[in-house]
């Protein structure tokens, strides 16, 4: 016996063999080319009618609702026609960095298109706009931007890309990206640290010309917009502004660019109390000599050459930390020429020294052609005298035994060098003359001249450079 069953949902009647009486001649014998029958059922019947399969489409509604698939986005809006206008405005969120030595700046900003595109406009009663984020980007068209000379850039991704898409019925389209830039900045060193340097970030399409793309600043002067809360440490902001250009390249023509230029004047207290003061404090501590006797050896010499030391320290510090420019910058001047101010001290008690050395010799062979007048007084010979006398005409003395020890007797003798006045004696009048040569003169007029002309330098210096 054989039951034929049904399966309703897919209209299809399965013969099977479900059970069998009697011998095997009574069995029902089934073979494979009758083992199924389609069973045709009414077009209208709603029991055996196909239920789709949603999870095979790869539209979503928004598309359909778009026609994502209608058209072409792999070309610009109005292709064929006038260039599509697209408007640009820019909030720039922080200004993270500027480096000297790499002679780049960094910046954090958000950066919005606007244009028109008929081929996304929608039917739509509330007349309100659909939002939507990156994943649909990559299905339509956008403006193909790019940062003129940046080093590096990209999009935020955390949590997800930030990039956001607003369309409106008309088909007007806003295309916000959250971006980081490092772009290059030439600045001119010769001024640092009392340096301005004017940075710029230029937006380019990097495909299509003016004749395909005309870009431009949404709002005008006030495409740009800033975080109150934008601060350096090194520099102070001055001014943000947007221009607008129009740039050549000979293999592919000209380009619409856009430029946020921003002004950076360099906060100089830091380098007051790193670099200018110190300097300032080594050149007047090597004035410290000047007023140690020319004898102490020991505590000039040391004196010099630490001045020296720490001056050379303080020039390779500074230059460390800047670029190895071919110009000269105004640090250089100030540090140089405390330098050289501080060199000159040393000189200045070599000179000492050597003229001190010259003038003891002198007296010492004007002491052994003098005969020894111990106890005499001459009146045209002794005369009023003090201690800087002693050091400058010298001393001469004989040995006297008294109470049966040896005692140095010293005589000062001052002379008064007059054109009408000859002294008589074993040496001539020039011979006396030369003993006026006074070595402390040369430590007199430096305490004057080394401040003065270091005063008068700083301010040359710092009326050019302020």
């Amino acid at each position: 016996m054989c039951t034929l069953f049904c399966n309703a949902r897919f209209g299809v009647v399965s013969m099977l063999s479900l059970a069998w009486a009697g011998d095997n001649e009574n069995k029902c014998n089934l073979k494979p080319f009758v083992s199924l029958v389609v069973f045709l059922s009414p077009p209208h019947s709603p029991i055996l009618r196909r239920i789709p399969d949603i999870t095979k489409n790869t539209m979503s509604n928004s598309e359909q609702l778009l026609s994502i698939n209608d058209h072409d986005f792999t070309m610009r809006p109005g292709f064929g026609g006038p260039a599509v206008p697209v408007g640009v405005d820019v909030q720039v969120e922080s200004l993270d960095t500027i480096s000297e030595v790499d002679m780049d700046f960094t910046m954090t900003l958000y950066i919005r298109h606007y244009w028109k595109d008929e081929r996304l406009s929608f039917h739509s009663t509330t007349n309100k706009s659909m939002t939507f984020d990156g994943r649909l980007v990559k299905k339509i068209w956008v403006p193909d931007m790019f940062f003129v000379h940046s080093k590096k850039s990209f999009t935020h991704d955390t949590t997800t890309d930030n990039v956001m898409l607003r369309v409106y019925p008309d088909g007007k389209v806003l295309y916000s990206q959250r971006v980081t830039v490092t772009s290059m900045c030439s600045m001119d060193l010769s001024r640092f640290p009392l340096d301005t340097q004017t940075c710029s970030l230029e937006i380019e399409s990097y495909a299509y010309t003016d004749d395909d793309l005309m870009l431009y600043w949404k709002k005008g002067n006030n495409s740009l917009s800033t975080d109150e809360n934008i601060s350096l440490s090194q520099f102070l902001i001055q001014e943000f502004q947007t221009t607008s250009k129009l740039a050549f390249y000979s293999s592919t023509g000209w380009y619409n660019r856009l430029y946020i230029t921003f002004t950076l004047r360099r906060h100089i207290f830091f380098f007051l109390l790193q670099t200018y003061f110190p300097a300032t404090l080594m050149v007047m501590l090597s004035w410290v000599s000047f007023w140690i006797d020319r004898r102490a050896v020991p505590a000039r010499v040391p004196l010099g050459i630490t001045t020296v030391l720490t001056m050379s320290t303080i020039i390779t510090g500074v230059n460390a930390s800047m670029p190895r420019v071919s110009y000269i910058k105004a640090v250089d001047i100030y540090l140089w020429v405390s330098f050289v101010f501080v060199f000159l001290s040393v000189i200045e008690y070599a000179a000492v020294n050597y003229l001190s050395t010259v003038q003891e010799r002198k007296e010492k062979k004007l002491r052994e052609r003098l005969p020894c007048t111990c106890g005499m007084t001459h009146p045209g010979m002794m005369g009023s005298y003090s201690e800087e006398d002693v050091n400058n005409t010298g001393n001469y003395g004989c040995m006297l035994e008294e109470n049966g020890a040896m005692k140095q007797q010293r005589m000062m003798v001052h002379l008064d060098i007059e054109e009408n006045n000859q002294i008589t004696g074993h040496v001539g009048s020039s011979a006396y003359s030369s003993m006026w040569v006074d070595t402390h003169a040369i430590d007199k007029y430096s305490r004057v001249i080394f401040p003065g002309s270091y005063t008068l330098f700083n301010i040359i210096y710092w009326s050019c450079y302020l």
